[in-house]
């Protein structure tokens, strides 16, 4: 009977502490619980007319990126370019191109170090990719870029976790030029046209034909609607956000 005195009082406290570690827990979910993502951002939900105009560096034959940046110093907007780390490495022109784009007071932002897949690669080379990109990054700008975009857009659910997981956001896009077809200038121009919205983050590349002259008119376009220019970095929510199953970026109330 003495031991089952003993037994039960066992039970009690540690029905006791479970329930105290449950509440500790709870809390510890509550803390963190004001982000909640399941995609990367393709957009925010905003009233506010705000775009952000986002670039993609690719190694190239016929580079326009400094034709983007006299673009950009025009009309007084600042950019994201999404950088890769190979790319930098490549040869000092290129290091004096990210140089140009820091100086112009652009944000520079993480795109791998070779442009791999990430839905082929495994966890350890993805960090591996980033990690050795922002070294790179940080060696020449003295920043470390905590937004990421995906090589091609590619990503699938263990990627994204591996992302969130070393701290960086994901950003994607949802008015996409796709200029690296080099269609026509016209057919580029009408399909950011009809996608930008409030809060829109659209994809350009250093590398495409059309874009510089297709920038300059979207600028002009955009601004005469009454649209303002934000890097993906001033626009996005730091906290106490979702990202819903469409990518779309709200904050919470």
């Amino acid at each position: 009977m003495v031991w089952k005195k003993k037994r039960i009082g066992l039970s009690v406290i540690l029905i006791v502490l479970l329930m105290l570690m449950s509440i500790g827990t709870s809390k510890t979910i509550h803390a963190v619980s004001n982000i909640n993502e399941e995609e990367p951002i393709y957009c925010v939900d905003t009233n506010e007319k705000v775009v952000s105009l986002t670039f993609d560096i690719n190694w190239a034959e016929k580079d326009n990126l400094q034709v983007i940046l006299d673009i950009l110093k025009k009309y007084n907007i600042k950019g994201t370019f999404f950088i890769m780390g190979g790319w930098v490495n490549y040869s000092q022109e290129n290091v004096d191109k990210l140089m140009a784009i820091k100086e112009g007071g652009h944000e520079i932002g993480n795109h791998s170090y070779k442009h791999p897949l990430f839905s082929k690669i495994g966890p350890d080379r993805m960090k591996e990719e980033i990690e050795k990109t922002n070294d790179i990054i940080e060696k020449y700008t003295g920043e470390r870029p905590k937004l990421f975009r995906f090589p091609s857009g590619d990503y699938n659910k263990a990627a994204f976790s591996k992302i969130r997981e070393l701290g960086y956001k994901a950003i994607q896009w949802d008015a996409d030029s796709v200029d690296w077809r080099e269609v026509s200038a016209e057919t580029e121009y009408n399909r950011v046209m009809k996608k930008v919205k409030p809060g829109s983050i659209v994809l350009f590349h250093n590398n495409a034909k059309y874009t510089p002259g297709n920038l300059d008119r979207i600028i002009k376009e955009l601004k005469s609607k009454g649209y303002e220019f934000k890097a993906v970095g001033e626009m996005i929510y730091h906290e106490n956000y979702i990202v819903d199953g469409d990518g779309i970026q709200h904050k919470k109330i």
